[in-house]
């Protein structure tokens, strides 16, 4: 019977992922093109107007400008790489909202979004524990996470070689595919964080639209704390108290080398540790409380 529901659940969503690993696809396809086009032709046509890289990197993150830089990635991003610069649509606020909006939308809809269309109570009447019921949503997780992280990666893959970035002999425009594919390990650990918090808060409520509420202004708020530590010192300690702290994708492909480190591998697993905690906390409330009729 699970596997009936988990079946269930993916034709209900399909229409919606689809449309998420598209723009996430796209996205990472735009980037290359975006790549390419700031390093090999305006760096270079500044490059021979005799404008040193140092000045305007100097120009560009002065200030105001570090804002600008903390959100492609902090000060070991090289802007005259395109290894680096490709990099950047991994730490992407849009790419982070993309992800984290699919996790939310999908999480909160799962218990409170049931008990809101009064399809709760139908669900219940079969053959099904609730426990059961809730390992049917991180079996889907299960399923449709990667698919997001593998419409990304192949994004970049087209992207890489609809724009030429694969001359070896070009240093500053040439990208290893494989030093990106580690770096999914974090995307899927972030989804499944938020997606495991969500699925607590969808546990303790009953309309949807509560449930999505408290858990965008959660995560939104983790991620101002996150890039605001890193402009404001007083909120430094903050940080590593949200879970965009330990998404570190550019650290995999670009400080790793595409090897997940040991450091790595520790945030890694405090995103899946978060997410799995999630899942537990929601799954032991929904086994004891009462479902409410719906309104």
């Amino acid at each position: 019977m699970i596997w009936v529901l988990v079946v269930k659940l993916l034709r209900d969503i399909r229409v919606a992922l689809g449309v998420v690993m598209l723009l996430l696809f796209a996205f990472q396809l735009l980037w290359a093109k975006v790549t390419q086009r700031i390093v090999g032709e305006v760096l270079a046509q500044l490059h021979a107007l005799g404008l040193p890289i140092a000045a305007l990197r100097q120009i560009l993150f002065n200030q105001s400008g570090k804002v600008l830089q903390t959100l492609m990635g902090g000060e070991n991003i090289s802007i005259e790489r395109a290894q680096d610069l490709l990099s950047i649509a991994y730490v992407h606020p849009l790419t982070q909202t993309i992800l984290c909006i699919w996790a939310v939308g999908r999480a909160a809809g799962a218990i409170a979004g049931e008990i809101d269309r009064g399809t709760m109570e139908l669900l219940m009447a079969q053959p099904i524990r609730r426990g059961q019921a809730m390992l049917a949503h991180i079996a889907v997780d299960l399923v449709v996470i990667p698919l997001l992280a593998a419409a990304m990666i192949f994004g970049t893959f087209v992207g890489i070689h609809a724009v030429d970035l694969t001359d070896p002999d070009t240093p500053a425009l040439y990208v290893d595919f494989w030093r990106f594919v580690p770096g999914l390990t974090s995307v899927v650990a972030l989804v499944f964080s938020v997606s495991g918090l969500t699925m607590m808060v969808s546990a303790f409520g009953r309309q949807r639209g509560k449930v999505l509420g408290v858990a965008v202004l959660v995560v939104l708020v983790q991620f101002l704390v996150n890039v605001i530590g890193q402009l404001w010192s007083p909120m430094e300690p903050l940080r590593p108290f949200t879970v965009f702290y330990y998404y570190q994708p550019q650290q995999i492909i670009l400080r790793d080398e595409g090897r997940i480190s040991l450091e790595s591998w520790r945030q890694i697993a405090t995103l899946l540790a978060v997410g799995a905690v999630g899942y537990g906390i929601g799954t032991w409330h929904f086994c004891r409380r009462d479902l409410p009729a719906p309104l």
